[in-house]
Order: C-alpha cells, then sequence, then structure tokens
C-alpha cells in the first residue's frame, strides 16, 4: 500500500482516538458537579468536534481511497471504419463513432473533433523526422503526421447526452486523395461537466490506423 495512504490512515485513526477521548471526559465531567454553562460549552465543542471528524474522514476518502470515482463520467471510444474509392482520384472513408457510457452516471458532450492524419505513402526523411521529435528530442508526445482534414463538432446543451450503460453512435464521412494507402483516425470529445482541480477527465480520446486495402 502507497506510504501516503498509510500515513493519512493513521492521521485519521488517531484523530478517532482524539476525539473518543475527549468524548469520555465529557461524559465523565457530565456526571460530575460541573456547572451548567461549561456542560453546554463542551456539547458544544463536541458537536464540532463530530462535524469536523467527518469531513476530515470525507475528504480522506475522497482523496485518497478514491470512493467517489464510480460517480464520475466515463466514455469508452471506438470506431468502425469503411471506405470505397469514388472517381479516378478520391476515396470516400465513413466513420461510425461509438460513445459508450462506462460509468454510473450521465455524461453529456457539448464539443469534440476529428482528425484525419496521412500516415502513408511518406518519405524516410519526413519518418525520421517525425520519429526525432518523439523518440530523441522529445519535442512532441506523439507522431504528428500531416493533416489532411480536420471537422470541429458542437452541440446544444441537452442535445448529445449518453445514459449509463448505453452507447450512442455517430456517423462521419471524409474524402482523402486516392494515393493515400494509410490514415490515422483522431477523435477527442470534451468532458462538459469538467473544471480546473477536478478528478474526472477533461475529455475522452480514441486513436485508429486504418490501412485503404485496395481490391487486385
Amino acid at each position: 500500500m502507497n506510504k501516503n495512504i498509510l500515513k493519512d490512515i493513521a492521521i485519521v485513526l488517531l484523530c478517532v482516538a482524539v476525539f473518543g477521548g475527549i468524548s469520555s471526559a465529557i461524559v465523565w465531567m457530565s456526571s460530575s458537579s460541573a456547572t451548567e454553562s461549561f456542560m453546554n460549552a463542551a456539547r458544544s465543542y463536541q458537536a464540532v468536534a463530530t462535524v469536523t471528524l467527518i469531513c476530515v474522514g470525507g475528504v480522506f476518502a475522497y482523496r485518497r481511497l478514491q470512493l467517489f470515482r464510480t460517480f464520475e463520467p466515463h466514455l469508452t471510444i471506438s470506431h468502425n471504419i469503411r471506405h470505397r474509392f469514388i472517381g479516378d482520384s478520391y476515396t470516400h472513408i465513413d466513420i461510425i463513432v461509438t460513445l459508450r457510457n462506462s460509468s454510473k452516471v450521465q455524461v453529456e458532450i457539448r464539443e469534440g473533433y476529428f482528425v484525419i492524419q496521412q500516415v502513408s505513402p511518406e518519405s524516410d526523411e519526413e519518418i525520421e523526422r517525425l520519429y526525432a521529435e518523439v523518440f530523441i528530442d522529445q519535442e512532441q508526445q506523439e507522431m504528428q503526421w500531416a493533416v489532411l482534414d480536420r471537422l470541429d463538432l458542437s452541440w446544444e446543451r441537452g442535445e448529445l447526452v449518453v445514459e449509463p450503460g448505453e452507447a450512442h453512435p455517430e456517423s462521419y464521412d471524409f474524402v482523402v486523395p486516392r494515393e493515400v494507402t494509410t490514415v490515422r483516425i483522431y477523435t477527442y470529445f470534451y468532458n462538459a461537466r469538467f473544471s480546473p482541480g477536478a478528478q474526472s477527465a477533461e475529455g475522452w480520446v480514441a486513436s485508429t490506423a486504418y490501412d485503404i486495402v485496395r481490391d487486385n
């Protein structure tokens, strides 16, 4: 178990022990000849201490044990991609994106975007440059393939809501030059409930590399 978690457990147990001792002392003093004003003050202190301990336990559970993470929104995104050649120079790519709500709360989507990138064909020199940016110079977190098209998405409040356990499909189309043989489909959907400092994700992403196979 993480040392920080053990430390926090020890702190909570200490608080419980201290509170138990204080409560015992209050009960003992209540049965003695203490003045009524002192007894009232002691009872007030006991009430404040009880609320404080409950709050400390709640914060501990939220931050360390993460007992409430199951009530954060979460989407699992999958791609179903097909293609067909149109005319002499282009390929039509049909994408069905399935948004599956794998959490216990309602998920609302207000914004998102699609990016379709060209992976192949590409020159050796360009591939080596992209590789160096990620793995050698570490200027990028992932390969920055050439962007063929981008589609920004938006919905009105309450327009795209996925209930717990349900799946919602969205269909989109792209047209790319016929010489492109491999594309990367990248989708991102923003979490409408996200706020800075929150435990939930800012959004959900899916990325799929797709080979455009030509019939022989």
